[in-house]
């Protein structure tokens, strides 16, 4: 008879995992302080504030706002406790029991220019009454249609595409696909922007196996956003592409207060509400 609980093999993976967010944030934002370097003189810098959660945990905010990021906010977080009964019931692996564990890092750009694609990514690792990872990237394109938008579009996806298919045949066709329907705004009939991956409830037997497969998912972040920064962050725009971007900005209010998930379980499970919305904009635009 084998007693080896089913959330084990993740209960020892938590040190490495927690190591593994933080490790990333850090890097994250020395590559994001570097482009301010790179902008002139007053270059932002991430300001760190920790919180507690009430019933178990916290976590650390770093928001940053600069010549060429307006705002950006790149959150590491380690909460314990149980969930509600409402919530419960619609979280896998809660019938076994209301308490849970979750840690991750979440990330949220807002640049100045138009020419910049705004962008986010989360990974994140949950434990309740079974352990599975989830995250992935996306690009929101302020200039949809263009031709620097397709360009910029593809070199992320190129990114995602090959740390997808290092672990397996098909996964990024899979995730893109998950990531096309789950950033989508059913209201207007669009898309929130340009797309990437977007994966949850990866419990493929293999833990390790899926916590490296997320790893590579922060490890693509980096190599795909950081160039299209650098790339785009110097060319000259109009007060009209101003314009757009800040209405265009909108469609990342509505689909985070109306449809994320991630927004709505940290609202659910008491955490810091600040850090749960630094994904919103400083400054947005409806016609």
């Amino acid at each position: 008879m084998n007693d080896i609980s089913p959330t084990a093999p993740y209960e020892a993976l938590k040190p490495a995992a927690i190591e593994w967010f933080a490790a990333l944030r850090d890097r994250i934002c020395a590559v994001f302080e570097e482009i301010e370097d790179a902008a002139g003189d007053a270059p932002g810098r991430f300001v760190r504030s920790e919180w507690a959660r009430p019933g178990g945990g916290g976590g650390v905010m770093s928001v940053m706002r600069g010549q060429v990021f307006e705002k950006v906010g790149v959150n590491v977080s380690v909460v314990s406790g149980e969930f509600t009964p409402d919530f419960a019931r619609q979280m896998p692996g809660a019938e076994q029991g209301a308490a849970f564990w979750a840690a991750g890092i979440s990330l949220v750009a807002h640049l100045r220019s138009p020419r910049v694609p705004a962008v986010h990514m989360n990974t994140r690792m949950i434990v309740t009454g079974k352990g599975w990872f989830g995250g992935g990237g996306d690009l929101t394109p302020l200039q949809p249609g263009t031709p620097q938008a397709a360009e910029d579009a593809g070199f992320f996806h190129a990114a995602y595409q090959a740390a997808c298919d290092r672990h397996g045949p098909g996964l990024y066709e899979k995730y893109k696909k998950w990531c096309d329907e789950y950033f989508y705004l059913p209201h207007r009939g669009e898309p929130r922007g340009a797309g990437g991956i977007f994966y949850d409830y990866l419990e493929s037997g293999d833990p390790a196996a899926d916590f490296a497969f997320t790893r590579d998912v922060g490890e693509a972040f980096l190599a795909a956003y950081p160039p299209i920064v650098r790339r785009r962050m110097g060319e000259a725009f109009t007060p009209e592409e101003r314009e757009a971007q800040l209405i265009r900005r909108g469609r990342y209010v509505e689909f985070n207060l109306l449809y994320d998930r991630g927004t709505l379980f940290g609202l659910k499970t008491g955490g810091n509400t600040e850090a749960i919305l630094m994904s919103m904009p400083p400054e947005v635009k409806w016609p």
